[in-house]
């Protein structure tokens, strides 16, 4: 479809991209997939992250978001373009390190959803997403992206927009699976993509081979993907050998 759109798109048409997520058979991040189809033709690709859940946006209620690429001028360009008084829009040349954000946290917004689901409290759902964060970090910076992005808007901005909101696909995911509806169950009633729950198991495989532990996201990736009780593995996480923060 992406090729076929592009081929209608006049040579210096910059392409932005607003999805989150990691491909599923390869783990590739949004721009790694666009940018191979476009590699030829000299066009900008553009990640357009943050904490904007897309019922907010489209009412006007204020908010953030930062557009990034390797090209700073392509960045200001399009902060420039979406730029309005409800929405501001940052720049950033971290283009990798917005899209891991981005992917990372619809996972966590799941695990928010499980902690609510089991009943938790809010120092629990504060905990695990604090440690949550740490792993975002390190996967990123393992990954070649810098560690102060993770800290901004496409980190914990959007983490704090999606991880306790019934706005998010991803958290309502979390919620019900941890009340014991089935996941299959779950994404039909929602008939919307949920991009944490294939985001999970690509995360996991990409993390193994760059050598990054990531405990709360494969507690997750079990929880889907391996009928795993969320109790245990709230367990598992607790029972984890006490090391340095």
């Amino acid at each position: 479809v992406l090729s076929d759109v592009v081929s209608h798109l006049a040579p210096d048409t910059d392409l932005v991209l607003a999805a989150k997520g990691m491909e599923a058979e390869t783990g590739q991040l949004p721009s790694e997939v666009v940018s191979s189809l476009v590699v030829s033709s000299g066009r900008k690709v553009i990640a357009l992250s943050g904490p904007n859940l897309a019922s907010e946006v489209a009412k006007g209620i204020p908010t953030a978001a930062v557009a990034a690429c390797p090209d700073e001028t392509a960045a200001k360009r399009t902060a420039v373009l979406f730029n309005s008084p409800t929405f501001r829009v940052y720049t950033s040349a971290d283009r990798d390190g917005v899209e891991i954000g981005g992917a990372v946290k619809n996972v966590l917004a799941i695990a928010g959803g499980v902690s609510d689901g089991l009943g938790f409290g809010d120092n629990t759902k504060a905990a695990l997403l604090t440690r949550g964060l740490a792993e975002m970090a390190r996967f990123g910076v393992a990954s070649g992206a810098k560690r102060d992005t993770f800290y901004g808007l496409a980190g914990v901005g959007d983490l704090m927009a999606t991880a306790a909101s019934q706005l998010s696909r991803n958290y309502r995911v979390g919620e019900a699976v941890a009340k014991g509806e089935s996941l299959s169950d779950v994404l039909i009633r929602l008939g919307q993509v949920a991009e944490g729950v294939t985001t999970a198991k690509a995360l996991t495989v990409r993390a193994r081979k760059i050598g990054v532990e990531m405990p709360v996201c494969d507690a997750v990736a079990r929880l889907l993907f391996e009928g795993t009780s969320p109790f245990a593995e709230v367990n598992a996480l607790m029972t984890r050998a006490p090391k340095e923060e």
